[in-house]
């Protein structure tokens, strides 16, 4: 018999999301359009969009970290995200979760954003 923690070992840091659903392309651009204020590329570019899990039900939990947990708008971007979700047709209700692990890193970001902000 094995125990929880054992059961956890191997488990992805971060949860897959659910990239099959029909949903999940228009919620991807949706959070295409959330900006980090002090950065000039949106949050899904950035790499802070962690997970999108879309159930049966079309509810949306997003899972997303911010590039520091000092960043001064830290309560206010998981609404952000939630109001350019929660109005797209077809979504029941939207759940953003902040959350610190895994740390943010510069290598979570895209190329698309690594090239705007000059690190390629």
């Amino acid at each position: 018999m094995t125990n929880a923690s054992e059961q956890l070992e191997g488990a992805p840091l971060i949860a897959p999301s659910s990239t099959d659903h029909p949903l999940y392309e228009p919620i991807v651009e949706a959070c295409r359009t959330v900006y980090d204020p002090e950065i000039p590329v949106n949050i899904y570019e950035l790499g802070l969009i962690y997970t999108i899990d879309i159930s049966d039900e079309n509810e949306v939990a997003i899972k997303m970290s911010l590039t520091a947990p000092g960043c001064p708008v830290a309560g206010e971007m998981p609404g952000w995200v939630a109001d350019a979700v929660e109005p797209l047709p077809g979504v029941k209700q939207v759940n953003v979760e902040l959350v610190w692990e895994p740390p943010w890193g510069m290598d979570m970001m895209s190329d698309e954003a690594r090239l705007e902000l000059g690190f390629m």
